[in-house]
Parts: structure tokens; sequence; C-alpha cells
């Protein structure tokens, strides 16, 4: 499942920057009972280890897009996908050149340049609950990096063309994909892995990984980007707050094998685990 808008929403200590209570204890007994509950999500592992510590969700969960695939309990990568790092500094020189908020990933922590430091920066420290390193050119250091992921922030939906368009100029074999933060809004937020890595390809790892074929899979999201992985599940299931576009995509499932759940501010998440999931008693 994904995380932000479907465990994670914009009420600040509701369901901000962790998930509620009742949720956390949903995950937990679900997990208990040997149904393994894989997170996927864009952010880091640093930004969701205490919903996984909370939760005791102890196996693989994707991050940063497809670009690792880690248990951060047992410290253990299972893949990591490092970005060229040429192809990254020809892009983050052409997008901060171009007033477009950039955000720099490695395994471990970010990076931002400091004349990039802004409202953003509070705004998505919050949201990750970790601050960024700050470096004079985030281009030159991007030479010196194991970058897992870039982050390019448009300021909002009408402003995607030009970054898309930016993403093209640069020239570089990687991958772009699309995604959002209830709590950020109305920014959109461009995520870039190596090539032909994202969520589907993560997804497909961890199911080998785990021995579970995905007709006994559930995917859970909010966005259209999630399409990627639960397109993939025998089941589906899409927040009330998830986008249309989604909804029309998880009704291909049939009759049964789908459902629009709740709002995230309404932990609409246990409604549709509670449609699918027999807990062991």
């Amino acid at each position: 499942m994904d995380i932000d808008g479907v465990i994670v929403g914009e009420k600040a200590g509701y369901n901000l920057p962790d998930p509620h209570e009742d949720v956390i204890n949903k995950l937990k007994a679900i997990h208990g009972g040997g149904i393994p509950i894989v997170l996927c999500t864009a952010k880091p592992h640093f930004a969701i280890t205490s919903i996984i510590e909370k939760a005791g969700l102890n196996n693989f969960h994707i991050t940063d897009g497809g670009g690792v695939i880690i248990d951060p309990i047992d410290h253990l990568i299972v893949e990591e996908h490092i970005i060229d790092r040429n192809e990254a500094e020809r892009l983050i020189k052409i997008c901060v050149d171009n007033d477009v908020y950039t955000e720099m990933y490695t395994v471990d922590n970010y990076t931002i340049q400091e004349s990039q430091d802004c409202y953003i920066t509070d705004q998505h420290a919050r949201i990750l609950q970790s601050k960024p390193r700050m470096v004079k050119s985030l281009a030159s250091e991007s030479l010196n990096s194991e970058i897992t992921k870039l982050f390019l922030m448009a300021s909002n939906e009408a402003d995607k063309p030009r970054v898309e368009r930016l993403f093209k100029e640069a020239g570089t074999e990687l991958t772009l994909s699309w995604t959002l933060h209830p709590a950020a809004l109305p920014s959109q937020i461009g995520v870039v892995t190596a090539k032909d890595i994202s969520k589907k390809q993560a997804a497909i790892s961890v199911a080998k990984a785990l021995n579970i074929p995905f007709e006994n899979m559930l995917g859970v999201g909010d966005n259209t980007s999630d399409w990627q992985f639960i397109e993939l599940c025998k089941y589906a299931g899409v927040m009330e707050n998830g986008s249309n576009e989604l909804k029309e995509l998880a009704k291909q499932k049939g009759q049964g094998n789908f459902i629009i759940g709740g709002h995230v501010d309404e932990n609409g998440i246990i409604e549709i685990l509670d449609y699918f999931v027999k807990e062991q008693k």
C-alpha cells in the first residue's frame, strides 16, 4: 500500500506525520496474523521507519519510488538502484537554473542547494521528519553521491508541463513519475529514479522475495501513479480522496475485487482492509 493519502493525511497530530493509532493497530493485527504488509512509497526509508516500527511491519518495503527496497528494522537492503551521476548532474543543473525546487536523495539522507532554501524546505522537513543537508552546489555534490532518487517540485498542476519539458531537455534516460502529499498541495512532486525503475518493478521484486503470487495480493493507493503496482494485484482498494482516474482503473478488477474506501482523514483504509482481510482470532 501507498502511504501519503492512504494511511497518512494532513491532520497534524491525528494522521500526520504518522497514521492514526487505530490504523497502526489495524496494520499490526493483520501483519501479526501472518499477512505481510508492504509499504510502497516515494519517501525514503528514514521517513517511514517510525510507522514500520509502531506497526511491527518487519519485512521488505518499497521506498524512493522503487529506487530502494529495504527492511529498515533488520537493516537489510534488498535492492538499491543508483542514478548515473553525470545524468543527475545534468538534470539538476537545468532544473536549479530554471528555479525548479530540487532535492537529491541517497539511502540515508537528502540534500538541497542553499540558494533554494525556502518554505518548501520547512514543509518537506516536517513531512519527512528530517532536515536536509545543505550545499553550495547541488550539481557538484551529485558527482560525489550515490543517488537513489531526485525530487523535482512543480508549484501546482499547471506547472507540471514546464518541469516535464525541462526533464526532457536534460536528455537523460532517467524515469520520471508524479506523486503528491496531501499536506504539500498544491505542489506536485516529480520522482526521478534510475532508468526503468518504478513502483511496478519494485513490486515484482518484492513478490518474488516474499514468494507470494499477485493473485493473492491487494494493492491500495490514492494516486494514478499507484496503478503501477495495483495493476499487478488481483485486488484493488482506492481511497475516497483518490484520483477519479485511479478509481476508474480499479473497476477493471471486476465486481468484488475492488472497493472505493473512505477518506484518509477518516481512517478510510480500515474500511478497505476489513472488506478484504479476515483477521485471525
